[in-house]
Parts: structure tokens; C-alpha cells; sequence
């Protein structure tokens, strides 16, 4: 499967950038910055993370780093099944998901750009774990262009590439039982990506459809929320990785917003314990009308997060990818290691809410009552199955609940994170 290492390619200067995008529609393709970027402590972002025009939107996945001999912030982009991150077992056990299947039902999956690894890559993360096999051969894995066509696809893109891994791969984690969607939008502008939502949203089968992408908010987002109201399938959206700051489609009353935990093994009862995560995002939306279902009081238009799940890249999970431009083996994996290569090449530790959205799309299909859910608005009238967390920060905002964990709901993590699938 690996190749023989190609030439070194450019130093990638990783620095803290800003990551606002508007998402104005109707703007030209254009091509997309894949080199990643430090972010958080101890981390960084995917490539797609950094959009090069307003109405283009950004991926929001994040790698474990470590710091280089130069002082770069680069990926740990080699590993094991059992050694960079939490596994299928691990979220089953911490969501209370054991005993339940997906019975065939479909989650898909909205990105941009193309994957051409994504099935072997998913291939290849099932077998570690002992999933059943789910391929196009018999009848589980799809992959679709935006028109839900075979062909032909996007561009390749290595930023996204990794994205597509973690996204398919929590699925298979949460849901070894769905079959899983894969619908690749030809760019990361919002009407190619509403283009795949209405694809994804209206294939046969499809009861979820996880988005880990976004931007900020401007007047131009309510014109478009639309593409996101589809009655009997429930639809998630990543709420960030910038800490506190509201990313749209999260803001979208048609979705469920999907905040971020740090995941902790504890000796207590459950046996895990979770803080909001400090990237991920939550707030009070500029734009986004105020939904019934919600009652918090201090803000009078739609607030993010509905839910959450573990986002934190140090308290990550596996991912298995192994699109890069470097071509694989041992010299591939020191210019990964360096920060002088792109993509991944095997067993990576990632998260960002880019984790935690297709986690709770894929707990959707497992409880099997997308035909009763508007928006973000089940888990509103079943807080009782869901672990409240009460603990963390995303950033300042005077101490309020729309960026500091407590009792009961709270912007960073929402109502709080599965407990079984009876909220969902």
C-alpha cells in the first residue's frame, strides 16, 4: 500500500491565523490553502482550514501535534489502532451506545473536495477494530459528486481528505451497523456545499447527514438555511474549533449544533468524565431567529450548541488516512513528522467538532427517530438521557453560560453529550 518517499517539498511556516469566512453565495471556485496550521495548544488544523475568499467555507478537524526541533507545531502522523487515540470501544462505552444497531440506516456525510483513498482508508480502520466490512461491493459505502453521480469527482485535496477519514470513520465507530453516504462537494463554496446538502438530504435511505465544515455568520446566511430543512432527517452541524464565536450552518434552526468536550477515562460510575472543550465554539447568533424549542434567556436569537461530543485532539480518537503528498513510508512519515509534507499516512490522533458531529448524526441512526425531529429540537424535551457537563470554558464572555460550562444548558456543550440513545 505504501510507496517509495517523493522529494521534500516546501517548509510549511505554521502559524495562528484568523479564521473568519463569510459566507456570501455565489462566488467563483477557487483553489483552497491545504497546508496546516497550528491552532490550540498542542495542536493543528487540517489543511482545509483556511478558506481563500469569502463564501468558502472551512473543515473543522484538528491533529494531536508535537513541537519540532525548529519550534514548528507539526502532526503526530504515525501510530497504531491502539495507540493514537480513543477507539469504536471507547465511544460506545462513554455514550452508553452497546446493544444498539443501526439496521442498515444510512448516514451521510457532506464534504468538499475529493478523497481518492476514502474507501480503502475505511477499509482498512474497520478491519483494525473487527466492524463488519462496509464497501461499494456490498451495498454499505457509497461515494457521490454533488449531483449524487459516480463520477466524475472533485479535485483531490489532502486538508479534506483527512476530514472525510475522521468523518466516516466516527460513523463506522458509533454505528458499525449504518451504511454511510459519502456526497464530495466539487468546492468548498456554499453553493456547491448546498448543492451536496439537498443530494445527501434526499437520497434514499439517508436519516442523518453530518456536516464538519463552516464559517462565521453574515446577512446573506438565512437566505440559505433552506438547504438544510429536510422533515424526517436529522441534520448536525459542527459548532467550531475557534473557542467562543458562532459558525454557520451551526446557527441554522434546521440543525442540530454540535459543541465539543475534552473525553476523560475516570473511576466514578459512568467510568468517563467531560469538561467543555476550550475550542470549541458556542455563542448567541447575529441572524438566526430564535427557535421555540429553545428558552435560554440570555439571548434573543438562536444560541449554539444543542448537544456535544468529544471534540478535544489531546483527548482525540483514531483515525485511519492515508492521502498525502509525500507517497508513503518511512521518508513520508519524517516529512509528516516535520511538517514538510501534507495529509497523513496511517494512524492519526484527531478531534475538533468535526468529531463530535458525525458522532451525534451517526447516534440519530441508531435511535431511529429522525421522522419526529425539527431541527435541533428532540434532545430539548429528553434531558434526562444525556450527561450533563459542567465544567470548562471556551473563552471569555463575562462568565455567562454561552461560553462557561454548568448546570444544565450551556453554550460550549449544549444540553450535554449522549447517554444512550433516547435523547436522540
Amino acid at each position: 500500500m505504501r510507496r517509495m518517499a517523493a522529494g521534500l517539498t516546501a517548509m510549511l511556516t505554521l502559524t495562528v491565523t484568523g479564521l473568519t469566512v463569510g459566507l456570501a453565495t455565489g462566488v467563483q471556485a477557487a483553489a483552497l490553502s491545504s497546508a496546516p496550521r497550528a491552532t490550540a495548544s498542542g495542536t493543528t488544523d487540517f489543511g482545509c482550514a483556511h478558506p481563500t475568499h469569502a463564501g468558502q467555507a472551512r473543515c473543522f478537524g484538528a491533529m494531536k501535534a508535537h513541537r519540532t526541533p525548529s519550534g514548528h507545531m507539526s502532526p503526530f502522523t504515525t501510530g497504531s489502532p491502539t495507540t493514537m487515540g480513543y477507539m469504536p470501544s471507547d465511544l460506545r462505552s462513554a455514550y452508553k451506545l452497546g446493544g444498539t444497531s443501526g439496521s442498515g440506516r444510512t448516514v451521510a456525510i457532506v464534504d468538499a473536495m475529493d478523497d481518492p483513498n476514502a474507501e480503502s482508508d475505511l477499509a482498512a480502520y474497520r478491519s483494525a477494530y473487527g466492524l463488519p466490512s462496509c464497501t461499494t461491493a456490498n451495498g454499505c459505502f457509497r461515494k457521490v459528486n454533488q449531483s449524487g453521480n459516480a463520477s466524475p469527482m472533485p479535485s483531490g485535496d489532502y486538508g479534506w481528505a483527512e476530514e472525510i477519514s475522521l468523518d466516516l470513520d466516527m460513523v463506522s465507530a458509533t454505528c458499525p451497523g449504518c451504511h454511510i453516504l459519502l456526497v464530495e462537494a466539487n468546492s468548498a463554496n456554499v453553493p456547491d456545499l448546498m448543492r451536496a446538502e439537498d443530494t445527501a438530504a434526499t437520497t434514499s435511505g439517508v436519516v442523518s447527514v453530518s456536516n464538519s465544515w463552516g464559517g462565521a455568520e453574515d446577512n446573506t446566511v438565512t437566505s440559505v438555511d433552506s438547504h438544510f430543512n429536510h422533515p424526517g432527517v436529522a441534520i448536525t452541524a459542527s459548532s467550531g474549533d475557534s473557542g467562543y464565536g458562532v459558525s454557520w450552518p451551526a446557527s441554522s434552526p434546521y440543525v442540530t449544533a454540535v459543541g465539543g468536550t475534552s473525553l476523560s477515562k475516570a473511576s466514578n460510575s459512568r467510568g468517563w468524565t467531560e469538561s467543555a472543550w476550550s475550542g470549541a465554539g458556542s455563542g448567541c447568533s447575529a441572524y438566526e431567529a430564535k427557535p421555540s424549542w429553545q428558552h435560554d434567556s440570555g439571548c434573543a436569537r438562536r444560541t449554539v450548541a444543542d448537544v456535544a461530543a468529544v471534540a478535544d485532539p489531546n483527548t482525540g480518537v483514531a483515525v485511519y488516512d492515508t492521502y498525502n503528498n509525500c507517497g508513503g513510508g518511512m521518508l513520508c512519515d519524517t516529512e509528516l513528522q516535520l511538517g514538510l509534507a501534507q495529509g497523513a499516512d496511517g494512524w492519526v490522533q484527531v478531534g475538533g467538532t468535526s468529531a463530535s458531529s458525525p458522532i451525534i448524526a451517526s447516534v440519530y441512526a441508531l435511535a431511529g427517530n429522525t421522522s419526529q425531529v425539527t431541527g435541533g429540537s428532540y434532545p430539548y424535551s429528553h434531558t434526562s438521557a444525556l450527561n450533563d457537563v459542567t465544567s470548562g470554558s471556551n473563552g471569555s464572555c463575562g462568565g455567562s453560560y454561552l461560553c462557561t460550562a454548568g448546570p444544565g444548558y450551556d453554550g460550549p456543550t449544549g444540553l450535554g453529550t449522549p447517554n444512550g440513545t433516547s435523547a436522540f
